[in-house]
């Protein structure tokens, strides 16, 4: 599934943002960008494809694993009325619990307190 996603990612770099890049640009090819200094010849335009699909597949697995994952757990700890905190050690019981398993204190409501 990893290697599916990477060569998705990777062609939709390739066929739909970098032509993107390239017409705001010029340059329809990142791959033949290169400066040379004393000599040495530096090929920059593969690593600017490389950055903009990692940039691209970060997005992607942040809007669509780890967003709803987030919001799929912040509504399951609000619908979750099973525990409640112990007002002694702060530790987490079950909501019809009458002592507390951890420090033992007594959980009983006060006289004219409902449960």
């Amino acid at each position: 599934m990893g290697a599916a996603f990477a060569t998705l990612m990777k062609s939709l770099v390739g066929d739909l943002i970098t032509p993107i890049i390239a017409a705001l640009f010029g340059s329809s090819d990142f791959g033949s960008l290169s400066f040379t200094i004393n000599g040495s010849h530096f090929a920059y335009g593969d690593f600017i494809d490389a950055l903009v699909t990692f940039v691209a597949t970060g997005f992607a697995v942040f809007f669509f694993v780890v967003r709803p994952y987030n919001l799929l757990m912040a509504h399951r700890t609000q619908e979750d009325p099973d525990t409640k905190s112990c007002p002694e050690c702060t530790s987490s019981i079950p909501v019809k619990a009458r002592r507390c398993p951890l420090c033992t204190s007594d959980l009983t409501p006060a006289a004219g307190q409902a449960e």
